[in-house]
């Protein structure tokens, strides 16, 4: 599984994010890859689904599932909202 993890300004949040999620598959048994990048540079990247802040995730167009995150620090959140997506 291939994760794009995405934030406004740098590497700092998404990488952050990607982290946590990486985490949390190994939890449910996956193993995930991933890239965490910024707003610009998404597009065109190969992924299962796309994750970044609330803030930003109106600015994501993809065909593939874009997770909205309301606070990055919340690890039970980030579950609850990527959990779905793991199961497939």
């Amino acid at each position: 599984m291939h994760v794009i993890t995405v934030c406004g300004m740098g590497f700092g949040t998404s990488l952050m994010l990607l982290m946590n999620i990486q985490e949390i598959g190994r939890k449910y048994g996956f193993e995930i890859t991933g890239e965490a990048v910024d707003l610009g540079s998404y597009k065109g990247k190969p992924c299962d689904f796309i994750a970044a802040s609330s803030e930003i995730v109106r600015q994501i167009i993809s065909d593939k599932p874009v997770v909205a995150i309301d606070n990055l620090l919340n690890k039970k959140e980030v579950e609850n909202k990527i959990s779905p997506y793991l199961k497939k």
